[in-house]
């Protein structure tokens, strides 16, 4: 499989990441369903139902099992499986196995919502990987699969499972909880990793400069900033041609805590992708990739 050239806004440094590449693949998909949540769909409320109609029996489900399979917290499946009920696609009773807590059922126009709504998401899915050939999406899907390991459940509906989108945040989720405890004993944090490794690679640059790089607003690059000169891995100095703007800089000390990052993002990939060959894991990062950068269709 050739990989087509990268686009500037991957970086060099950053491009070959299967972290990276997964945190802005779920970064263009969250941008994509805002959109269609601002029309009026809640995608949370479409993987509840679609994985309540997908299920292989019709035994209701608790609320925390379906938090759990979807990917959402708990606060927000009270509030998804509230609106559900309101609309009446939901019939929410008492778990029989749990009287303290609360298990859904879909109805009729639950099911039939399902269907609607599905064409929707589908057309999402479809405008991000519109470029991608049905074996390839197979293929991504599979990988993606295997590298989101137990945060797909075996009861998890397979509308939901085939779903590019979904799987990428399950496996982000995963690669991200376990790189976020590894990194702890260094004083950092994954999103906080790219940017040290970007002023790495290029030297000084503008706070504007590297929020680009990343794919992220200038708001996000602020925190990002704060955080590391607080924890004391950069600088932030007027920029000598206008000094409106500031410019990050490295500070000793942060080249060593890089170095000692690198090593634990290689031990946490090891042992979460596991299941991959290095061909498999070659493929997978160049599928990313296409995904990252590719336009919408």
């Amino acid at each position: 499989m050739s990989t087509p050239p990268l686009r500037p806004a991957l970086h060099p440094a950053l491009a070959d990441s299967p972290g990276h590449l997964l945190w802005r693949a779920r970064a263009r998909v969250a941008a994509a369903t805002e959109e269609e949540q601002r029309a009026g769909v809640d995608l949370h409320a479409v993987s509840v139902l679609r994985d309540l109609v997908g299920a292989p029996d019709s035994a209701p489900r608790s609320q925390q099992e379906l938090a759990d399979t979807v990917g959402i917290s708990r606060t927000t499946m009270v509030r998804v499986a509230a609106a559900l009920v309101a609309e009446g696609l939901v019939v929410r009773v008492r778990n029989p196995q749990d009287r303290r807590s609360y298990a859904l059922t879909p109805t009729d126009a639950g099911a039939r919502a399902v269907r609607l709504w599905r064409e929707r998401t589908d057309a999402v899915e479809e405008r991000l990987i519109g470029g991608f050939t049905d074996e390839e999406r197979e293929l991504l899907a599979e990988l993606l699969l295997r590298v989101a390991g137990p945060e797909v459940g075996e009861d998890t509906a397979e509308a939901v499972r085939g779903n590019i989108g979904f799987l990428i945040g399950r496996a982000h989720t995963r690669m991200h909880r376990r790189f976020l405890e590894d990194l702890a004993p260094l004083n950092l944090e994954p999103r906080l990793f790219g940017t040290l490794t970007i002023l790495e690679r290029s030297g000084s640059l503008t706070q504007s400069e590297v929020a680009r790089q990343l794919g992220i607003s200038g708001a996000a690059l602020v925190q990002i900033a704060d955080d590391l000169e607080d924890r004391g891995f950069v600088a932030r100095r007027r920029d000598p041609a206008d000094r409106r703007t500031q410019r990050l800089h490295l500070r000793p000390g942060a080249t060593e805590a890089l170095a000692a990052a690198r090593h634990v993002e290689a031990t946490t990939l090891a042992a979460q992708m596991d299941d991959l060959s290095p061909h498999e894991v070659a493929t997978f990062v160049a599928l990313l990739q296409r995904f990252v950068t590719a336009p919408e269709s």
